[in-house]
């Protein structure tokens, strides 16, 4: 078996992984009551379009048929071993963050009745785990599928999702948990422990 069809395999595996992994969370989420819910709108509907045609149709299409093929180059072993490595601590992330968040996990801007916020696990060190692990599925994206196109629309997709939902995330959490938002955002950093 090539490389190429290794690393195809390899993002597969992962992207099947993370769907089996937020199977149980989801069920849970949904039998519970939402107290704000800001997600019918066409700006979240398009943010989560472009960010399921980055990281989800695009890689698709290029691991099923090699399409676009001019865009796409071989790929060092090294690249995909950092690739494996990268998408086992992003489905390491993505299950912490689902257990420490549990009930009041959404995939879309929601309060839950009788919403707590949480601040431990790995939400000690950042405010938004979440995003951090799907940061790190699109960089595995990015080592393991070796086409400019493919490999690169899971950055722009879901980093597009990223900066123009983030803001109005944390506004509806601050107009949730007031002070306490404001104390958490003080100590925390939004992705990147210490940095960002």
């Amino acid at each position: 078996m090539s490389l190429l069809a290794l690393s195809k395999i390899a993002w597969v595996l992962g992207v099947i992984s993370w769907f089996v992994l937020r199977l149980p969370f989801e069920r849970k989420a949904r039998r519970m009551k939402v107290q704000d819910a800001r997600h019918r709108t066409a700006r979240e509907m398009a943010l989560l379009s472009i960010s399921t045609l980055g990281l989800g149709v695009i890689p698709a299409v290029y691991a099923a048929t090699g399409f676009p093929g001019a865009l796409s180059y071989a790929p060092a072993p090294a690249q995909v071993v950092a690739g494996v490595a990268v998408f086992l601590a992003a489905l390491w992330l993505f299950w912490r963050t689902h257990t420490a968040l549990g009930r009041y996990w959404s995939v879309t801007l929601e309060i839950k009745d009788r919403h707590e916020l949480i601040t431990s696990g790995v939400y000690a060190k950042v405010r938004h785990p979440m995003y951090s692990a799907f940061f790190l599925w699109a960089l595995a994206q990015a080592l393991l599928l070796p086409n400019l196109l493919a490999g690169l629309s899971g950055l722009v997709g879901f980093g597009t999702l990223f900066f123009f939902r983030v803001g109005r995330e944390e506004k509806m959490m601050r107009e949730a948990f007031g002070a306490k938002y404001d104390a958490y955002m003080a100590r925390t950093k939004r992705i990147i422990p210490g940095i960002y």
